[in-house]
């Protein structure tokens, strides 16, 4: 098992490194920097330091080749969502659209879910509001902040999936 570290920059608390063995690269983190996990909250905009399991690789098969890896790899549809209502019982899940409930959509018309890793945080237990949709994901040009995620570029992210073990854990913060 290893560990992947995700260290903030110093003077820009928006912008970081994910690091492992033979692996170091730039990333975007949340628009309000990292914030321990038990402090995060729904739209935030921060990424919840702690130490997360991968728990799932989508793709955009339109888009990208399936990347290789040791977490488990799917197709993204273009009816998948991912639930950050509060008050559902979806909080925090994969859903299919349509869907009532406020969610994002995982087919996305620009490029940085065209391959997303999900990041087991809040998840065992879900607890409402305590934020969703962590995620591994393609960054915009620039690096400019995440919602709370961890962004690389394309060719990082899928040289970085390579590397990943099944029992891997990202460490962010």
């Amino acid at each position: 098992m290893t560990v992947w570290t995700v260290i903030q920059d110093a003077g820009e608390p928006q912008r970081g490194r994910l690091t492992g063995p033979m692996f170091d690269a730039p990333c975007a983190l949340g628009r309000s920097g990292m914030i321990p996990a038990d402090a995060k909250r729904e739209g935030d905009g921060a990424s919840p330091m702690g130490t997360y399991a991968f728990r799932q690789v989508y793709y955009r098969p339109d888009k990208v080749a399936a990347p290789m890896s040791g977490v488990p790899v799917a197709m993204l549809k273009p009816d998948y969502g991912w639930c950050d209502d509060a008050e559902s019982a979806h909080y925090n899940k994969l859903v299919r659209l349509p869907f009532g409930p406020s969610h994002e959509k995982m087919w996305r018309d620009d490029d940085v879910y065209d391959v997303v890793v999900v990041i087991g945080h809040n998840d065992t237990p879900v607890v409402p509001g305590l934020g969703s949709a962590i995620f591994l994901h393609v960054a915009r040009e620039g690096f400019t902040p995440t919602e709370g995620c961890v962004a690389l570029t394309l060719p990082d992210l899928t040289r970085f999936l390579r590397q990943v073990g099944p029992d891997d854990m990202i460490k962010i913060g």
